[in-house]
Order: C-alpha cells, then sequence, then structure tokens
C-alpha cells in the first residue's frame, strides 16, 4: 500500500496536501518531483500536486487525464475550486482504496 504525491518544483500547494495527510493518516507518504509533461503523462500525474493511492489518482474525473506539469485544483464538498482536497475528502480517498487510516489523536 502506497501514497505517493506527484508534484513539480517549489509547488506552494505541496506542504498543505502533505500536512492535511499528516492529519488524516499515519502512512508513510512519497514524494515524487516531476519534471517534464511527458514524465507527468506516463505517471497520471493531473497537475501539482497530485496523489496518487496504490497508483491510482482517487481525484481523477471520468475523462482521459489532462496530464502535465501545471498546478492543479480539486473541488471541495461545496464545489469550489481549491487547491488541495479537504482533510474528509482525503480521508475518503484513502477508507475507501481500502488502506488502514489512523488519524493522528487529537491534543
Amino acid at each position: 500500500m502506497r501514497l505517493e504525491v506527484l508534484h513539480v518544483d517549489e509547488c506552494p500547494n505541496l506542504p498543505p496536501l502533505l500536512a492535511r495527510l499528516a492529519e488524516v493518516t499515519d502512512l508513510p507518504v512519497v514524494t515524487r518531483q516531476v519534471e517534464t509533461d511527458a514524465e507527468a503523462a506516463a505517471l497520471g500525474m493531473a497537475g501539482s500536486p497530485t496523489l496518487l493511492i496504490n497508483g491510482t489518482d482517487p481525484f481523477a474525473g471520468p475523462e482521459a487525464c489532462q496530464c502535465g506539469v501545471s498546478c492543479r485544483l480539486y473541488r471541495d464538498e461545496a464545489g469550489r475550486l481549491v487547491p488541495v482536497p479537504t482533510v474528509d475528502q482525503l480521508g475518503a480517498a484513502i477508507t475507501a482504496a481500502g488502506l488502514n487510516r489512523t488519524r493522528k489523536a487529537d491534543p
């Protein structure tokens, strides 16, 4: 079971995504910097950052991947454009993938 985040160099949305993942799970997260559109297409990166759970993008739409090294936007539960999925969306994606989700204890 693998959580991997694909991103471009200096992506401002990488730190918030990693922070939200840390709120949701104690599973290790691997990050991979992607430098070319060809590499993005080969990996299935639909913009930066892209979370892959066991190699699959849980936030991919039904259309073909618009893969590339551009920034990515997501839709939150209210349909608003946001730079990263919400904590609840990430938790649901991890649970749907059948991964053990260990939420960190509240202080």
